[in-house]
Formats: structure tokens, sequence, C-alpha cells
């Protein structure tokens, strides 16, 4: 009975699989990718437990065990660096994670599309530019001299304020920044899920004399809310991880003690100082922490009765 059912299975995959070829040819190209980029590499992980060495290979070099995971444990500033990183990344999440859902909801309000299609283009810019780039913006709006900010500022009498070397202000600075380059991201995967509610929901609100507030609040906002939910899970899920290129690109020797975070720190300890093994064990760590954070956050979603990854 149960080789019968396998059978069926796999048959009607099959024939859904050739009904769709064009489709699945489509995944190639990501399945690849994501193979040769995410799965390969991983066989690298091996170096967080051995003595590597370069002329040696991965496979040649000795075995250490968990030297590695406990030399992380015993640098120096490394409860810094995952205190920098948490810290980040705690208000990257309370400050950036609504900040789409609200864009979203006011681009799904605006009526003319000509403005509408404008301020999608400028909200979607920041995020297909170089953190480079965007650093080299940031710097300059922000110069003390020369700043259109501290300009206006002196121009209405106020001081001036050097926003990159206090290290307030460069968490503040860093915070919405990481908001203006992926809020406008975040805004196309909400505005789609809103295309997926019903419109005969709207057009019932409008008969019962519901406005757009009301509209908002009892429609568009249960009607994303999967979307929100699995979002989140994501996001928690990269609590102490963050990218290389944004830290780096805001960071100067002032602020190091609040913008040396854990990708920084790999940088110039495993590529400039050659501490591959170390490194490797801290990048390992953060999977297996992200991996748990996932699970628990996904958990507790369901336990809520809300949608979750699986």
């Amino acid at each position: 009975m149960i080789a019968q059912t396998d059978s069926k299975r796999r048959s009607a995959f099959t024939k859904e699989l050739f009904k769709n070829y064009d489709l699945y040819l489509l995944l190639v190209p990501g399945i690849i990718f994501f193979f040769v980029f995410c799965y390969v590499p991983m066989l690298g992980l091996v170096v967080a437990f051995k003595d590597y060495n370069i002329f040696k290979g991965i496979l040649d070099s000795d075995w250490v065990g968990l030297k590695h995971f406990k030399d992380m444990l015993l640098i120096q500033d490394f409860y810094r660096i995952v205190r920098n990183t948490l810290l980040l990344n705690v208000l990257g999440l309370i400050v950036g994670f609504p900040a789409p859902i609200i864009l979203a909801l006011m681009l799904n309000e605006i009526r003319a599309k000509y403005f509408k299609k404008i301020s999608q283009s400028l909200l979607y810019l920041p995020h297909f530019m170089s953190w480079v780039i965007m650093g080299g913006i940031i710097y300059n709006l922000l110069s003390p001299k020369y700043g259109i900010v501290n300009s206006m500022m002196r121009f209405m009498g106020m001081e001036e304020i050097y926003f990159m070397i206090g290290e307030t202000w460069w968490v503040i600075v860093y915070t919405l920044s990481s908001v203006w380059a992926g809020a406008g991201w975040g805004t196309i995967i909400y505005l789609a899920a809103m295309t997926m509610i019903d419109p005969s929901l709207y057009e019932a609100a409008v008969m019962d004399g519901a406005g757009r507030w009301k509209k908002i609040v009892h429609i568009t906002l249960p009607g994303i809310m999967p979307t929100v939910i699995i979002l989140l899970i994501l996001n928690i899920g990269h609590m102490v991880s963050i990218g290389f290129e944004h830290p780096f690109a805001l960071q100067n020797p002032v602020v190091t003690n609040i913008s040396d975070v854990i990708s920084t720190y790999v940088y110039s300890s495993g590529i400039k100082q050659g501490q591959f093994g170390i490194t490797t064990a801290i990048g390992m760590s953060q999977s297996i922490i992200n991996l748990i954070l996932v699970l628990g956050a996904n958990y507790f979603a369901k336990r809520l009765g809300k949608e979750g990854l699986w």
C-alpha cells in the first residue's frame, strides 16, 4: 500500500515536472548559484577544526579539535564586537523592520500612477548602490565644514555636530542609513503581498462606510501579516550576523570601539593576519546561533497561531 502511494506521488511529480518544464528551467541558474556559492564553500568549515596551513592545504593540515573555538572565547575584544553586532542589529530591527511596511502602506494609498512610479524608483535606488558610494555620500552630507546638514545648522545659528566621530551619533547614522538603503527594497515584497488581498474586501468595507485608516487596519495589515511574520523570523535569524560593507564604509579609527563588529574583525584577523582557523570558527558559530534563532522564532510564531516558515 505504501509502495503504491509512493509510486503515485512520483508519477504526479513527473507529470508536474514535464507539464511546467519551462518554469523549472528558470530555477536552474538560481540552484547552480546557491550550490556553487553557498553549499560548496561549506566544505571549508573543516578549517575550524584544523591548524590550517596554506602550503599544506585543507586536507593535509593538522587537526586541532575545538582549539579555535576556545581561543575565540579568549579573544580580548570578542565580547565587545559581539555587543556591537547585537546592538546594531537590534536597532536595525526596531527601526528598520517597520519602515518598509509603513512605506508600502503609503505607496499603496497613492492613486496618481506617475507619482507612485517616481516615488517607488527613488525609494528603490539606494538598494542598488554600493556601500562605497553610499558611504561617500553620507560623509559628504555630514561633513562638519562642507556638509549640507551642518551648513544648514550653522545658518540657523546652531553649533555644528561631528556626526562621524561621536559614538552615539555614529550609531544613529548607521541605523538611519540602513533604513535608507533597505526600506525601498522591502516595500517591493509588501506591495506584492498587498496585491494578493481580495479587492472585494475593500469594496465591502467602502459600502459599510469604512475610511482609509479602517481599511488599512482591518484589511491590509491582516492580509500582509503572514509575509510580515516570515520576514520577521528571517530577520531574527540574522541577529548575530552583519554585513561587512556597511560598517566598514562608515568606520573610522575614532569610533572603532562601537563600529568594530564581527564581520570587520573577521576581515582584519582572517584576511589581513591569516588567522583562518579562528575566523572560520567564528563564522561557524554565527551560523549555528542563527539557525537556533530561526528555529526558536518559528516555534514561537506557531505557538501564537501565526504562519511560520514551515
